[in-house]
């Protein structure tokens, strides 16, 4: 041992890289198994026929995770295959080509208005409180008394249009980092959210360009009054995501 060598030529070197190498490609099976727990088997994209699963080396092993606050367990992969429908059609007949909307775009689940079926229950804080709700409902929230501060409460929506959409009533805020993620808009008929990133703020207006005023009365309406749930979320912000291609025939043509 005084040259290194465990046996013949073999030293502690040499047995640390072939160590490494088979830890390595260990890893990198069982991280291809466990980012096949959801969204496998997949389907082919023509004919819809399920794909084999891939064998043992690929394939994850059912995992059951605890959701915490009683909502239960959730396991994957659990082979549950409900796919969502969406009013689509494939325009030319060969794998990967694009699809147009048959119905309303915005609502379609196509492209940028796409959205995933998440939970049904509200994003939750870590007391296990609704993370978003409105400012009206809870006292620790307020607009800043700076001098630039803008409180939109009262002020009305222009949508992309330039037409009046309605009149924002409240904010709903996030519990966690402190924000406000939505805005609410009293259309008349109904009060929607709009989410708060696509607005643009001034003293006597606020301007939110995504969609035309025609478009709020389609804007996914939400349960209660007082939360949202994830699902509705990804309703809401697919929605008006949507409307910076579809809302006007010309976003959806080629700048050149």
């Amino acid at each position: 041992m005084a040259d290194g060598n465990i046996v013949g030529t073999i030293d502690v070197a040499e047995l640390a890289f072939y160590l490494f190498v088979l830890f390595f490609i260990c890893l990198v099976f069982w991280l291809r198994r466990e980012d096949r727990r959801e969204g496998y088997p997949v389907e082919d994209e023509m004919t819809g026929m399920v794909h084999e699963p891939g064998g043992p080396l690929s394939t994850a092993e059912p995992k059951t995770f605890k959701l915490p606050f009683g909502h239960g367990t959730f396991s994957a992969p659990n082979n549950n295959r409900d796919p969502a429908e969406i009013a689509a059609r494939r325009i030319e007949p060969f794998p990967g080509a694009p699809y147009s909307p048959t119905g309303n775009p915005l609502v379609d689940g196509v492209g940028p208005a796409a959205f995933a079926d998440r939970a049904k229950y509200p994003d939750l804080t870590a007391h296990g409180t609704p993370r978003i709700v409105p400012m009206s409902s809870d006292d620790e929230f307020g607009v800043a008394s700076f001098m630039f501060s803008v409180d939109p409460r009262g002020l009305k929506v222009l949508a992309a249009d330039g037409k009046e959409a309605g009149t924002v009533t409240d904010m709903w805020v996030d519990r966690s980092e402190h924000i406000v993620r939505y805005l609410e808009v009293d259309i008349g008929a109904k009060k929607v959210l709009a989410p708060m990133a696509m607005a643009v703020l001034r003293k006597d207006r606020v301007m939110i360009d995504a969609i035309n005023a025609a478009d709020y009365a389609n804007v996914p309406a939400i349960a209660s009054p007082t939360e949202i749930t994830r699902y509705e979320e990804e309703r809401v912000i697919a929605y008006f995501g949507g409307g910076y291609l579809y809302a006007s025939e010309a976003r959806q043509e080629p700048f050149i």
